[in-house]
């Protein structure tokens, strides 16, 4: 291909008009958006509570680690003082069989993120191939 060829291919200038219809398409579409309800806000009224309550928690967490620190608390008696808080707790928690339900739950959701990760390749796959 020459410089003349290439010259003359792009001084051709075409009109481009848009298929019957299309125009017509577009502006239902803008009107359906339009009309359609706002999104519902996230409640944050009702999970400030939850969060200002873990920020706390986190706080004195850090705090009380700092506290012994400073004081030269040993690690061993560190680990002592947690499990004598928490010996309640775990014992509970295994009355329950919280492991299994633990368990459970990460098994469904990960088993959900899987099939949705391959439906999600598979549809993008198809498109890929529908768009050739």
């Amino acid at each position: 291909m020459r410089d003349d060829d290439l010259d003359r291919i792009l001084y051709n200038e075409q009109v481009i008009v848009p298929s019957s219809g299309f125009v017509v398409a577009v502006m239902d579409a803008v009107r359906r958006e339009s009309l359609a309800p706002s999104p519902i806000p996230f409640p944050w009224k009702r999970a400030l509570p939850g969060l200002f309550a873990a920020g706390v928690a986190l706080v004195s967490i850090f705090v009380a680690g700092i506290a012994m620190f400073i004081q030269g608390t040993t690690s061993q008696l560190f680990m002592s003082q947690l499990q004598s808080l928490f010996a309640p707790i775990f014992e509970r928690c295994n009355t329950l069989g919280a492991g299994w339900i633990t368990f459970a739950l990460i098994v469904s959701i990960a088993s959900a993120k899987l099939s949705m990760h391959l439906a999600t390749r598979k549809t993008r796959i198809v498109d890929k191939a529908n768009a050739r």
